[in-house]
């Protein structure tokens, strides 16, 4: 009896891949796989049917467009389709997972055929495609190598070779290829955030996170101009950001990188150990313009800060007060008129002034005291290159240490020490190399100090809600404690008012005919 022929398959699919969307912008690999593929089912005479495509990499269970292929071919009979791939190495990331999936696409009724192969199912046309696959897995781990082993020569020599943090972007140069550069005004925006919070003036990552929400040309990645703490987070602790390259998996130490820092390695540090202590309560977000002094001011009874919110009358009108929220104090909600507090603030304010007199001689007394910096920052930076040398002997000699030593523990322990000795270094080379230079001339600097000096009232009522907590800050160096009965408490101003003040005392001191004694 004549044994029934098996049919033909004249319908084919396509199914063609590449590791990352990269491939698809720069190497269009996905349409030239597909062309190929069209060609040979030409050749063949296959009827193209449906073509998938995947740009990712990863495993073959996650990935989409193999995952309706297999479901496209369970629902035609088995045997009745081909699915045709540019090259093995298309097919699956190793031999295991090549194994795999020729299985699952076979249990599916498909009949895998490529133009660069022909699969059989026989011993030995499974050996050379078990062998084409190793090869395939071989290449592409000794490119992955090979890539890796340049990307760390290239961190080693100080440049960037991940994806530009946000606030740079990576411009080609002719002798260092892609080099980090500012990215604007992203970079200024970053610079003020981290420069903020290592300051003081962002209390917490919290506020930093809103101040950047509310700069238009920040980069968002969540609906309605808001953006993940952990973005914060990422941005505070990065040491590219002042200049700096380092990569612990790599073995990477921190080393200057080729690109400009948006802010100093001292500020750095200052942020990592800010971020390392215990975290601040952060300023509410629902501060309003009514409410300026709100977390500025304390109760006299208990010094814990003042709360704020709206009262309703009997006629129906609105009032705003402050009150005390802490339970058990003689003054719990009792309610402070805002505009009482307000008045008694401009008093306080307005009585810190200095005489027109007393502040010209002031300020002439810091203009002289200012041009006298040039020479005491050269005498700094000569210690710290002196600071330097000694650190470059102690290193010396811990690593002559080092290499005469076998025991694990001593050499751990010197490594340690020598690892700090170079962030050290570090360190005190980024002060020497950091500008000294204002942003602003010094003429304009004092010009708006005496501004802010001769009347901080009128700029404190004239300026909007975030002038006037700089102002708070700048002013006084603790909050200002109020009593319901009797106003404020004497305030503890900043330093810049205490001199003042000392000076005004002083000046009353001297009698008006001089200092020299009277003749008659």
């Amino acid at each position: 009896m004549a044994g029934v022929s098996k049919t033909r398959p004249y319908k084919a699919v396509i199914y063609c891949r590449v590791s990352g969307a990269k491939q698809v912008r720069e190497g269009d690999g996905l349409a030239s796989q597909e062309n190929r593929c069209r060609e040979y089912a030409t050749y063949k005479d296959y009827d193209v049917v449906e073509v998938f495509k995947d740009d990712m990499s990863g495993k073959f269970e996650r990935r989409p467009a193999m995952d309706r292929m297999l479901a496209f071919l369970r629902l035609h009979p088995k045997d009745s389709v081909v699915v045709i791939i540019d090259d093995i190495s298309r097919f699956a990331r190793n031999v295991q997972a090549h194994i795999a999936l020729r299985q699952t696409l076979s249990d599916a009724g498909g009949i895998l055929e490529s133009p660069s192969i022909e699969f059989g199912e026989d011993s030995d046309s499974r050996l050379v495609e078990h062998m084409l696959a190793s090869v395939a897995q071989h290449q592409r781990e000794k490119n992955a190598e090979q890539t890796s082993n340049r990307m760390k020569g290239r961190m080693m020599n100080g440049f960037s070779v991940f994806t530009a943090p946000i606030g740079y972007k990576y411009e080609k140069t002719k002798t260092h290829g892609k080099v980090l550069i500012r990215d604007e005004p992203v970079a200024s925006i970053i610079k003020e955030g981290l420069e903020g919070y290592a300051s003081g003036r962002f209390a917490s990552q919290a506020e930093v996170k809103r101040f950047f929400e509310d700069q238009p040309a920040f980069p968002k990645d969540l609906p309605n101009g808001y953006i993940r703490q952990q973005k914060v987070s990422d941005i505070l602790k990065r040491v590219i950001y002042a200049g700096y390259v380092e990569h612990e998996p790599w073995g990477v130490t921190r080393r200057k990188g080729h690109h400009e820092g948006i802010i100093s390695l001292e500020t750095y540090h200052q942020i990592q150990d800010r971020r390392n202590k215990k975290p601040f309560a952060p300023k509410r977000a629902d501060i309003h313009e009514d409410f300026p002094l709100r977390g500025a001011v304390v109760c006299a009874g208990c010094e814990m800060q003042m709360t704020s919110c709206w009262s309703r009358s009997g006629t129906g009108k609105r009032y705003p007060y402050y009150w005390c929220q802490t339970r058990g104090c003689s003054e719990y909600r009792k309610n402070i008129r805002a505009e009482k507090m307000e008045a008694g603030f401009e008093q306080v304010l307005t009585a810190m002034t200095p005489t027109e007199n007393v502040l010209s001689v002031a300020m002439s007394m810091l203009s002289d005291a200012s041009s006298q910096s040039d020479e005491q920052t050269k005498q700094a930076k000569t210690a710290l290159k002196r600071q330097i040398t000694e650190l470059d002997k102690q290193q010396d000699t811990m690593v002559e240490r080092l290499v005469e030593t076998s025991n694990p523990k001593v050499i751990a322990a010197l490594e340690t020490k020598i690892a700090k000795l170079d962030e050290d270094k570090l360190r005190l080379s980024d002060k020497i190399a950091q500008t000294t230079k204002p942003k602003a001339s010094m003429g304009q600097i004092f010009e708006l100090l005496r501004e802010f000096l001769s009347n901080p009232w009128n700029i404190y009522d004239k300026g909007p809600l975030a002038v006037k907590k700089t102002i708070l800050k700048t002013a006084f160096k603790a909050p200002l404690a109020y009593d319901r009965q009797n106003g404020f408490r004497t305030p503890q101003v900043s330093v810049i008012f205490e001199f003042l003040a000392d000076f005004t005392v002083k000046c009353k001191m001297v009698p008006p005919h001089g200092l020299e004694p009277r003749t008659y």
